[in-house]
């Protein structure tokens, strides 16, 4: 599985890189702290195939990168092949890139 630290998305997002960002935490925890991108559930991911990317790079991320690691390793198995866990999550985030968010 391909990882990808919180500074390198950082990064590609200041730069307007093309990629998809997908969060696959409960609705409840992007109430508390988002980073953007499409939400989808982690539960809801293999059925919502068709909204996944194949054609850019893909990073997945959740709070601490443990459920985004099991969605990367499932979508994977679904033959997606620029697929990404973002290490550390969304607390990783809060930890380096942005102090004032919320953590939980």
């Amino acid at each position: 599985m391909k990882e990808i630290s919180v500074s390198e998305l950082k990064k590609k997002m200041d730069a307007n890189e093309n990629f998809q960002l997908i969060d696959v935490r409960e609705d409840y925890e992007v109430e508390i702290a988002h980073i953007g991108g499409l939400h989808i559930k982690m539960g809801d991911v293999m059925e919502q195939l068709e909204q996944i990317r194949k054609d850019i790079p893909v990073y997945v991320h959740c709070r601490s990168g443990k459920r985004s690691a099991a969605v990367v390793n499932a979508l994977e198995a679904q033959g997606y092949k620029d697929v990404y866990n973002v290490a550390g999550g969304i607390l990783a985030w809060a930890d380096e890139i942005d102090p004032t968010m919320e953590k939980y």
